[in-house]
């Protein structure tokens, strides 16, 4: 079941390979998720030391967290991944002109989970192209919608 989705990714590159990655999160972060206050859209995934790092995915905390933790909305949190999938994507990343962007966050066996990519960034002209298509597909949806109606 999905959580959040990053509809930008999707425009802004190619997606090359997907990975699931676990987060480390805190009890309020948890709580307000479930709520439904969190936004994937400006985050991006960076490597540090070795391991990897979601940043700019914000979690609003609820008005009942309690009293004694002061929430941070835009906190770093840690993905967790196999360590030879992490050396993997480091050599991809460094070498090959990949970025790691997140795609999505779900449930997975009651544990909430960040779908992230390897992907590369779109040209200008394909962003146009994309466009183009997307326009295209709704306008012939429309075009047969009413061929259909009219036929009836």
């Amino acid at each position: 079941m999905s959580i959040a989705e990053n509809r930008r990714a999707r425009f802004d590159y190619h997606i090359e390979e997907r990975y699931e990655a676990g987060m480390m999160l805190q009890g309020w972060e948890i709580k307000a998720i479930r709520a439904g206050q969190v936004q994937l859209t400006d985050g991006y995934v960076v490597i540090r030391d070795g391991e990897l790092f979601l940043i700019g995915c914000r979690i609003n905390a609820l008005r009942s967290a309690s009293t004694h933790i002061h929430p941070e909305a835009d906190r770093t949190k840690k993905l967790l991944l196999h360590k030879e999938e992490i050396k993997r994507l480091v050599g991809k990343v460094e070498q090959k002109g990949f970025t790691l962007v997140p795609l999505n966050l779900h449930y997975k066996g009651g544990l909430v989970k960040a779908e992230i990519a390897l992907a590369k960034g779109k040209a200008e002209h394909d962003k146009r192209d994309t466009e183009k298509k997307r326009d295209w597909d709704r306008e012939k949806g429309r075009l047969m919608r009413h061929k259909v109606s009219s036929k009836t």
